[in-house]
């Protein structure tokens, strides 16, 4: 994506429909995204800035899915993907609105290129689950690979909070599938968390607020700083997000309302943040957009808010 020197990158067009976007990631000349919706829904791009329809990940429902959450309606939510060694992972949502009878799913490819001849993905089953005897929601996962080879995943949504577990490199799924969770950030509503390192800090970032009103969304982002991707994280006024701290990263500003679901990869030198708004000038629909990340003198993650 080129960048306008002294003023905004150009705002992604074309087919930009999707919600709760995953990591923007590159497999070969093509760049993907996905999003909730039937199947879990794809858009791809050769430059970051010219978006295409993609097929659905799915074309029928993974059987556990069915059997633990029956009403989901084959419509699945926030899925993440990265690439680890030479294969995809992308985890998905499987609930149903206000619901705690919830899964995270597991899907793996060797490409993301649906008409390859290895193409395709391969159901892996859950790697989280709840009920409504937990206090807390197996929803909005993001993967992070760290620096040190550990894969993580952050999750959840309202109840207590967003949780972090260990995840196995090699196959994505939990390393310990007994080890306790930890407890990253609460408030009462929240959701849609998201991992970042730069240098030696790591960066927790979630959503506060309600999607899905359209223009009356009230979603924003928030961020937190810790030295260890376990936590504490803390806001640029050293409050815990577990106690409901959480630095304003991303708000509404002019025609994007509502952004959510950060995310965050690199490119051409530099690290770029997407993520979801209600789009004011289309009635409300929900589109991606893509930001340039700063960081400021005292080493924090800054965004400048698109002003058309």
């Amino acid at each position: 994506m080129d960048r306008v020197l002294g003023g905004e990158p150009p705002v992604p067009r074309g087919d930009t429909r999707i919600h709760d976007p995953s990591t923007v990631t590159r497999d070969g000349p093509r760049w993907w995204v996905f999003g909730t919706g039937r199947g879990i829904v794809s858009r791809w791009s050769t430059n970051r800035l010219d978006w295409h329809e993609g097929p659905s990940v799915f074309r029928e429902a993974p059987g556990w899915a069915t059997a633990w959450v029956p009403g989901h309606r084959f419509r699945y939510w926030a899925p993440d993907v990265i690439r680890m060694g030479d294969r995809f992972y992308l985890y998905y949502s499987v609930s149903t609105w206000g619901s705690r009878q919830s899964a995270i799913g597991l899907a793996r490819a060797r490409t993301l290129d649906p008409e390859a001849a290895e193409g395709g993905w391969e159901d892996a089953g859950p790697v989280i689950r709840t009920t409504p005897e937990n206090d807390y929601n197996a929803i909005d996962p993001a993967a992070f690979p760290d620096r040190d080879g550990r894969l993580w995943l952050v999750f959840g949504s309202y109840w207590s909070g967003i949780k972090l577990v260990e995840l196995d490199p090699a196959t994505g799924l939990r390393r310990d599938p007994a080890a306790p969770l930890v407890s990253l950030a609460w408030k009462e509503a929240i959701e849609a968390a998201a991992l970042l390192r730069h240098g030696d800090s790591y960066f927790l970032f979630v959503n506060w607020g309600q999607c899905c009103r359209g223009t009356n969304s009230t979603y924003e982002i928030r961020v937190g700083r810790s030295h260890t991707v376990t936590g504490p994280y803390l806001d640029r006024e050293g409050r815990d997000l577990r106690q409901g701290g959480g630095s304003l990263f991303l708000g509404s500003s002019g025609r994007f309302i509502g952004p959510g679901h950060a995310a965050f990869f690199e490119a051409d030198g530099r690290w770029w943040v997407s993520y979801h708004f209600y789009d004011a000038n289309q009635g409300g629909r929900s589109a991606l957009d893509i930001l340039p990340l700063e960081w400021d003198a005292e080493g924090w993650p800054v965004v400048q808010p698109r002003r058309e």
